[in-house]
């Protein structure tokens, strides 16, 4: 593997709670790293928070003090409306999640059902706001026949005052319910990572995914060739990686290792 060498990469997929930002508070330094990124190569963000839209992470991370715009985002939530759009044309959806989904979501050409029974499909991801109303509704539209969609399922989203249920909350009450996803979208699933890569227009080996969960951005990363970096700022540590068998490429302490060179091989 050799030693770290930033050069070697042409491009950068970061992303976002726990690797750039704790809810809305920057992480130390991560905003002037990123910008450093931004001279040397093809910078993108792969989130799979799907609360809010492309324009609404882009203008949340502006006022953090990052330097991006809604076309350098990749949301599951921005993902799972292109993926059923290119696979299935606009159908007719029953998202559980916040606006920023719902809003994607039309965005892309997909319709709101009227009344759950009447939903092609089911689109879950977190909700600050989920009721046991939301819950049944979903449960209708299931058993009419609906398909299902994740977002992701993230377990947890780490905050400033710790971590607070995720999406995987949300998809783990309706699977109590009886159903599976037949599709999950997000980090690790590899249809995120190809979007990104047909967006950058990189050979994988010359990418690198920093991350800070390593059963998702690591692990996905892993599966598709990209180099991974996991970053300690978030919910994995090093401590985790022999636990979950998940060896990133590189390990280092935040963002900022990345120019200052604090960069360690991990992957054996």
């Amino acid at each position: 593997m050799g030693m770290w060498n930033l050069k070697r990469y042409r491009a950068f997929l970061l992303d976002v709670d726990g690797v750039l930002v704790h809810d809305s508070r920057p992480i130390p330094g991560a905003a002037e790293a990123v910008r450093l990124l931004q001279k040397a190569a093809r910078v993108l963000v792969l989130t799979n928070n799907s609360t809010r839209t492309r324009l609404q992470h882009a203008r949340r991370l502006s006022e953090a003090g990052f330097d991006v715009h809604p076309e350098d985002i990749i949301s599951s939530a921005f993902v799972a409306a292109d993926y059923l759009f290119l696979h299935h044309g606009a159908v007719s959806v029953w998202p559980i999640g916040e606006q920023g989904l719902t809003d994607e979501l039309l965005a892309r050409g997909h319709k709101a059902a009227n009344e759950p029974q009447q939903a092609q499909w089911v689109i879950a991801g977190m909700d600050r706001h989920i009721t046991y109303q939301k819950l049944a509704d979903g449960l209708q539209a299931l058993h009419a026949g609906a398909c299902f969609l994740a977002t992701n399922q993230d377990t947890t989203y780490p905050t400033p005052e710790g971590l607070v249920p995720g999406a995987g909350a949300i998809v783990g009450a309706l699977r109590g319910m009886g159903y599976e996803p037949q599709l999950t979208i997000g980090k690790p699933e590899p249809f995120t990572y190809a979007v990104a890569l047909g967006m950058i227009e990189c050979a994988p080996d010359r990418v690198l995914m920093v991350g800070d969960r390593l059963e998702t951005d690591i692990l996905g990363g892993n599966r598709c060739g990209i180099d991974t970096l996991l970053v300690q700022t978030g919910i994995s540590r090093e401590s985790d990686i022999e636990t979950l068998g998940i060896p990133p490429t590189w390990l280092a302490e935040s963002i900022t290792s990345i120019h200052t060179g604090a960069v360690l091989p991990r992957r054996d």
